[in-house]
């Protein structure tokens, strides 16, 4: 049974290591988003990676040669906890794509809340808990003030995990 694993890249190498390790015959997702930057003086919009130097890679840790992947091009390394590799769950891959727009990019929608504003977190170890709305982030994350054991905390998480407090 294959799972979702995470190879962490060489710096603006994302799109070279997809390609040597699916030309390998390896399958690999490379999730991109539409950025805003700045060329010779202009906003330009361009698609780029969305986790810049990371790419997930689908391996069986029975019948996958994983030797060769570590000196494939643009590869620097498979990401591990401890002396495990790093297993990225299949809902997070099917989240990604369901996110997708008809060329493959990532559809990035703004949350609408304001600084200030009272929201709850609806999912992870701070379930439950009320924050203070602070600012929005590059990359679908947000930037949240928690009040724990009476001192105040600033708190980044992905927007899908926070919800209005009602």
């Amino acid at each position: 049974m294959k799972a979702w694993y995470l190879i962490h890249c060489k710096p603006r190498q994302e799109y070279l290591a997809q390609e040597n390790l699916e030309r390998q015959g390896y399958g690999t997702y490379l999730p991109v988003t539409s950025v805003r930057r700045r060329k010779r003086g202009k906003s330009v919009s361009e698609v780029a990676p969305m986790f810049p130097r990371y790419l997930f890679i689908h391996l069986s840790d029975t019948t996958d040669d994983w030797g060769p992947i570590r000196s494939t091009i643009g590869v620097a390394n498979l990401v591990r906890f401890a002396h495990s590799p790093a297993c990225v769950p299949d809902k997070l891959i099917d989240a990604l794509k369901q996110r997708e727009d008809s060329k493959g990019v990532q559809i990035l929608t703004n949350t609408g809340f304001q600084r200030g504003e009272k929201v709850r977190i609806a999912e992870g170890s701070f379930e439950g808990y009320e924050a203070i709305f602070q600012a929005n982030t590059s990359k679908d994350r947000v930037i949240l003030l928690l009040q724990i054991a009476e001192k105040q905390i600033s708190l980044k998480l992905d927007e899908s995990l926070i919800e209005s407090y009602r």
